[in-house]
């Protein structure tokens, strides 16, 4: 899925992560005036460089907690894709100012930078983990969240435009489960999984990348769009991939870790009370009650309690065969299965 930017100039914050990588093969089909990656690691913006060597893609090195370098970045663009995070859960535990500073400051940062350049939209991401939040990396995306809804809901019908997108585990990313899995397959150690029933979203890279093009071209001023995924338990994503590469390592229950959940929820019963579904998505509007306390602590809304949340423990179930299915084809686990051969 592709756009027309012919005539724009985009900016992906964190250009260099697995998914800002994916968005710009995604934009380099179709056509775009410049493409600019911002992000701090130097070293992943040579190699990217080296790659594509396209004079359109151009490179800002900075730090989204540095307001000049986003400004400088910020400086005749059209369009921003905010990817830039801090995502690892035990890590953000440890140093969860850390997770402050470029979730949420850094994040507020890239909002009113835009807004004060004329920005057209800017699609913030966000995961599964800010919802009903229990670690530092999940409270400081909602933080984020709470932080684009409050500029939008200032911004009215104003020139920019601030969407979110929300969506669950990407399966192959940098630091996830099954990498780790695939390798101790290949070393022949058990599995070190935390809990058996524990369940989680399983997402495609390439499916977070149509949620954002679907929120460019169809999120509304605040809006929250979630992407519908099924889920599978830890033990059967095991199973699973111990199948395809035709190994029995067995397991390890090693127990939760630090600010693990049991499962991991999308949307609350109150976003789907004020929710669109719109097939693959849920459009959760913005909540834009004032500062009117009646409406917080008064008058409540009771038909919210004849929903349920939208969580992994509800959502579609896969079978061992059907998660066989879905991670077989993905060129990083293909890649790992034939390296076993």
């Amino acid at each position: 899925m592709a756009i027309d930017f012919s005539d724009k100039t985009i900016l992906i914050t964190g250009g260099t992560g697995s998914f800002g990588g994916e968005l710009l093969r995604t934009l380099m089909k179709g056509a775009f005036r410049e493409v600019r990656i911002f992000s701090r690691d130097e070293l992943k913006q040579e190699k990217m460089r080296l790659a594509l060597r396209n004079p359109a893609v151009r490179f800002h090195l900075g730090d989204v907690r540095d307001r000049a370098s986003v400004d400088a970045a910020m400086r005749g663009v059209d369009h921003v894709f905010h990817a830039a995070a801090l995502k690892q859960v035990p890590s953000c535990e440890f140093f969860p100012s850390q997770a402050v500073l470029t979730n949420v400051v850094g994040s507020q940062n890239v909002i009113e930078s835009a807004i004060e350049a004329g920005v057209g939209k800017v699609v913030c991401l966000s995961t599964d983990k800010a919802v009903y939040p229990v670690n530092a990396m999940g409270m400081t995306k909602a933080l984020m969240e709470k932080v684009a809804q409050s500029a939008a809901r200032g911004l009215g019908n104003g020139a920019t435009t601030i969407t979110t997108v929300r969506y669950g585990n990407v399966m192959c990313s940098r630091g996830s489960v099954i990498p780790l899995f695939l390798d101790q397959i290949a070393a022949g150690q058990p599995l070190t999984i935390t809990v058996p029933e524990m369940t989680r979203f399983l997402l495609r890279l390439t499916d977070a990348i149509d949620l954002v093009i679907f929120a460019f071209e169809h999120g509304r001023q605040g809006d929250i769009l979630v992407r519908k995924a099924p889920a599978s338990t830890i033990a059967d994503l095991a199973e699973a991939l111990q199948n395809l590469a035709g190994r029995r390592v067995g397991l390890a229950d090693i127990g939760m870790r630090h600010g693990e959940k049991i499962y991991e929820t999308l949307a609350t019963r109150e976003e789907l009370r004020r929710s669109e579904d719109m097939g693959d998505y849920y459009r959760v509007a913005m909540d834009a009650r004032d500062l009117n306390y009646d409406k917080y602590t008064i008058a409540g809304d009771t038909g919210e309690a004849a929903l349920d949340d939208y969580h992994s423990h509800n959502a579609e179930r896969l079978t061992v065969t059907q998660i066989e299915q879905l991670v077989g084809p993905l060129a990083e686990v293909k890649a790992a299965l034939a390296a076993m051969r």
